[in-house]
């Protein structure tokens, strides 16, 4: 097949949980490029921008991702209308991560099409172990409350 070609990222990226791939810069998530002007005029889907979820949870909407290989053409009901979609896999170990957006079917949910979907359970970020550390501590610290019964 051939030898595969991985970019990798400088900055605060986010990586493949299982083989620390690396798959998007912070700096493209979309909601954080979004003009107060652009967001005005989304109106309803407002609402979504920001907090994207998935079957796991959290999700996050970015301008680029690499290192990733796309799946087939589907269509899917999503909380915001049906959507033709094509799953992301990381090109280091195969999982997939996320999907990429290719249709959307209502006139609101335009702005997502060409943009790409990391579905927070399936990636690690550069917050990951500061939200180690803070879960280790919470847990002493209620091991600690336990003993002092």
């Amino acid at each position: 097949m051939g030898r595969v070609y991985v970019i990798n990222l400088e900055g605060k990226i986010y990586n493949c949980k299982h083989c620390q791939t690396h798959l998007a810069l912070v700096k493209d998530i979309v909601s954080r490029n979004l003009s107060t002007i652009q967001i005005q005029m989304m109106c309803f889907s407002l609402l979504h921008v920001q907090n994207f979820t998935c079957r796991h949870g959290k999700a996050y909407l970015f301008d680029k991702v690499v290192n990733v290989n796309v799946g087939a053409k589907e269509d899917r009901m999503m909380i915001t209308g049906l959507h033709t979609v094509v799953d992301l896999f990381c090109v280091g170990c195969g999982a997939i991560v996320g999907w990429k957006y290719e249709f959307a079917h209502e006139k609101a949910q335009k702005y997502k099409v060409g943009k790409f979907i990391l579905e927070r359970y399936r990636v690690s970020g550069p917050d990951e172990n500061n939200s180690r550390l803070n879960l280790e501590v919470a847990q002493a610290n209620v091991s600690d409350d336990a003993d002092d019964d």
